[in-house]
């Protein structure tokens, strides 16, 4: 069994070694296994993001966009940056990259305001 620190951040270091081994490697299959595991560290967040989910669901609003795509969306942005960062490092580039890559960090952490577990109350003896 893992411990708790481990266990919390199992899906940061899957996307975290998603993102430098795209940005380092070069062959076409060091860049598919790169998204690879970049896709399934995202995968892991997103399930124990919506198991955490602390918002009732009646408050939740109802979008025009898929969920499996809304839920994917700041992963979307980050790797769209890394695209931009690897494949077009010129002119006004980069800021986009950066502009995208803010958002996608910004998202997350509002998302991450309506996602902590709540121990239940015990009862009182």
């Amino acid at each position: 069994m893992l411990s708790k620190p481990v266990y919390e951040a199992l899906p940061y270091g899957y996307m975290a070694l998603g993102c430098v081994s795209f940005m380092l490697l070069d062959p076409e299959y060091a860049l598919m296994a790169a998204v690879i595991v970049f896709l399934l560290g995202a995968r892991i967040y997103n399930l124990r993001s919506q198991n955490r989910r602390t918002d009732p669901v009646k408050r939740r609003k109802t979008g025009y966009m898929p969920t499996a795509i809304y839920d994917y969306l700041p992963f979307i942005y980050l790797f769209t940056a890394l695209v931009i960062f690897k494949f077009f490092p010129k002119s006004l580039y980069p800021l986009l990259a950066i502009l995208l890559l803010s958002y996608s960090f910004y998202i997350l952490i509002r998302r991450s305001l309506y996602r902590r577990h709540k121990l239940p109350a015990s009862p009182q003896f």
